[in-house]
């Protein structure tokens, strides 16, 4: 499937505050726990080992709550960054731990902000203070309920990773950037309760943050960073060299099984050898590199640059219309693509209501995504359309939230429309199953056949 339209497009559902005693019986009657974070018995250094154990119910009550959190964008606690939506789907969900980074004892929040921010219209510093106020915040709001002002290590680390788009010659590149904020204990207990921003600046030029591996001073409110090297952090200070020098903390490595544990390796801003150009992932393939693959140059695909081009303008029309009244995501906008061979127009839609996805099936979810959400909006949509005969087919992505028990998530449901169909059920002539039927239906990549009444 299309990189470029898998990120940054999941909900979850809102947090309600968990107490200590509803978490010891988590704890010892629920095994889902040991999915929160590393357990002590894996921990081979004995400091962080007796840490972790000391604070294990505070570390899994904060886990559930962060699960809990309504992000503007769907984000997972990870024990890897850098992983695609798919990725994430059964990927190791241990994002909490205790690590030594530069001599202190420092809890580690890791995981993975499905948003994708357009590099065209924000900053680097932008899209870092996007995150640390969507996702960082949000956290530290709920820590002092868990740690005290005396707890027994020194710091609050974060490390989220999250995805840039850019468009450039009639192509959508994607790739990720990993901020990392190692915020001093005390720092990260009070950030959320001050109101004066530039008391919170403060913090935040004393403390460690690093933007794809390197030192960055993130400024809030403002389009660009100070400059890393003029601030005094409160930990101990690294330059740009050292920086470059000390290997991650954590990445998506190809086989998790034999990475070395992440006790074991120090806590550094994401990857220094993370590429600061954009991977050039390309839209037009419904598939994509490795993430570590070296990217290649986009090929050209007349035919869809030409339709782009004689067509933008009505594009852009639609999706600001689409963005107004059809929930239209902002970080993919129209675009042709080639699908099985044939000119399609693509469409990427979040769907505002969620599901459970314990109490549904992948078929019902689909059915009533398109029989009561995105039914009622086709005839509008197909009005909207260019009128040229040069594609065949309207691609639609839905991007549905799903509440879990557990954590929430997510899943990519897309409909590929025959347009000569589609105009007839926009216009009356066939039934919602006629149209199913004559289309192509997947549910995250995969395929399915789905009869409307029946799974209603």
């Amino acid at each position: 499937m299309i990189l470029a339209r898998r990120a940054g497009r999941f909900r979850l559902a809102f947090f309600g505050s968990l107490s200590a005693l509803a978490c010891s019986v988590t704890l010892f009657l629920n095994p889902i726990w040991s999915l929160a974070q590393v357990g002590p018995a894996e921990m081979k250094d004995p400091h962080l080992k007796a840490i972790e154990q000391t604070y294990l119910t505070q570390m899994v009550a904060v886990n559930q709550a962060i699960a809990a959190f309504q992000f503007p964008f769907g984000f997972s606690l990870n024990r890897y960054v850098g992983l695609a939506p798919k990725e994430q789907i059964g990927a190791d969900a241990r994002g909490l731990e205790f690590v030594s980074f530069h001599g202190q004892t420092v809890l580690k929040l890791s995981g993975n902000y499905n948003a994708a921010f357009n590099a065209d219209h924000l900053t680097p510093n932008q899209r870092s203070g996007r995150v640390f106020d969507e996702v960082i915040l949000p956290i530290l709001r709920c820590l002092p309920e868990y740690f005290k002002s005396d707890a027994d290590f020194d710091a609050f680390g974060f490390e989220i990773s999250y995805h840039v788009r850019k468009r450039a010659h009639g192509y959508d590149y994607e790739g990720k950037e990993i901020l990392v904020a190692v915020l001093d204990r005390a720092d990260g207990l009070n950030y959320s309760s001050l109101r004066d921003e530039s008391k919170r600046q403060e913090i935040l030029n004393r403390s460690e943050i690093f933007l794809d591996g390197k030192p960055f001073g993130l400024a809030l409110g403002a389009a660009e960073p100070f400059d890393a090297e003029t601030l005094a952090r409160s930990l101990r200070h690294i330059s740009a060299a050292d920086a470059r020098r000390e290997p991650a903390a954590v990445s998506h490595d190809p086989d998790p099984g034999t990475a070395e544990p992440a006790q074991n390796r120090p806590f550094v801003a994401g990857n220094p050898t993370m590429r600061q150009t954009l991977p050039q992932t390309k839209v037009l393939e419904k598939s994509s590199a490795a993430p570590d693959s070296q990217p290649s140059a986009p090929e050209v695909n007349s035919p869809v640059d030409a339709l782009q081009s004689k067509y933008q303008a009505q594009l852009d029309a639609l999706a600001r219309e689409g963005a107004a009244k059809y929930h239209f995501v902002d970080y993919a906008p129209p675009s042709f693509v080639i699908f099985h061979n044939q000119v399609s127009l693509q469409l990427t839609i979040r769907n505002p209501n969620t599901f459970d996805r314990e109490g549904t099936s992948i078929y019902r979810r689909a059915a009533q995504s398109f029989d009561l959400f995105l039914a009622p909006e086709l005839k509008p949509i197909v009005d909207s359309l260019p009128a040229g005969d040069e594609f065949g087919f309207l691609d639609v992505t839905i991007i549905n939230g799903l509440t879990s028990k557990s954590a929430g998530s997510s899943e990519a449901l897309e409909f590929v429309f025959p347009l000569d169909p589609l105009r007839k059920f926009a216009n009356a002539d066939i039934t919602n199953q006629e149209l199913i039927n004559q289309s192509v239906v997947m549910v995250n990549g995969v395929r399915i056949a789905l009869n409307l009444q029946q799974v209603e």
